[in-house]
């Protein structure tokens, strides 16, 4: 569904990613890991055109989507949810859904409030609150309900689990799985290595802009050397 060739980023004279490669199929839930500033999301930007790339490809859905704008992007079923949240702090809920709603696609899943609220109880009994009144937990919730209103056929989602209490992580990883289930498509940027072990099928692990290893889960898993190398603090 996503491929990933080449990829090279810069910010200014500063090489960020070097010739970096993933591939994900449909229905996958795969996990781009890395210590902070190792590039996971510059790898997620790069991917939704909010950076633009030096070189490489990018494509999805047998589409080269290199160079596009994000919006455009985002039409044809790539959602994003930023690292920041971006939620409309004086919007309502309600509003905020309304804000991402895109129409059906026939091969990806529909998305109503009413269905979000299933998977996010907690917005179900916020639906008139403004987002700026929200906890950080909440927001993140949001601003992934938000982007489902678009009916991707796949999700980014950039560092989902960072600075959220663990039973907020926990409920945000049954949320993971929810998409799963439903068909969808995941690509997820993440420092907690649990977490990951909680969501993700396959593992990437970059590190200075560069992949440093791919595997399943159960492969990472097993794989002391690995994990002290580039995962330990």
């Amino acid at each position: 569904m996503l491929t990933v060739q080449g990829l090279n980023t810069y910010y200014g004279r500063a090489h960020i990613l070097a010739d970096v490669a993933l591939n994900v199929a449909k229905g996958e839930v795969v996990v781009l890991l890395g210590r902070n500033g190792a590039g996971k999301s510059t790898t997620m930007k790069s991917i939704m055109g909010l950076v633009s790339p030096a070189s490489g490809a990018v494509t999805f859905l047998d589409r080269e989507i290199t160079g596009w704008q994000p919006h455009a992007i985002a039409q044809i079923g790539l959602g994003y949810v930023p690292e920041d949240r971006r939620i409309f702090a004086e919007l309502s809920v309600m509003e905020n859904l309304e804000v991402g709603r895109q129409k059906p696609r026939a091969d990806a899943p529909a998305w109503t409030p009413e269905r979000l609220f299933q998977i996010f109880p907690n917005l179900a009994e916020m639906r008139s609150r403004p987002g700026g009144r929200m906890s950080g937990g909440e927001q993140q919730m949001l601003t992934v309900a938000r982007t489902l209103m678009g009916n991707p056929r796949a999700i980014l989602l950039d560092e989902p689990s960072e600075g959220l209490a663990p039973v907020i992580v926990e409920q945000m990883a049954n949320t993971i799985k929810a998409l799963k289930s439903e068909g969808l498509t995941v690509v997820l940027s993440e420092q907690n290595l649990h977490f990951a072990h909680l969501v993700a099928d396959r593992a990437y692990i970059i590190e200075k802009g560069r992949i440093r290893y791919s595997g399943t889960m159960a492969e990472l898993a097993t794989n002391d050397s690995v994990r002290a190398q580039y995962l330990s603090v």
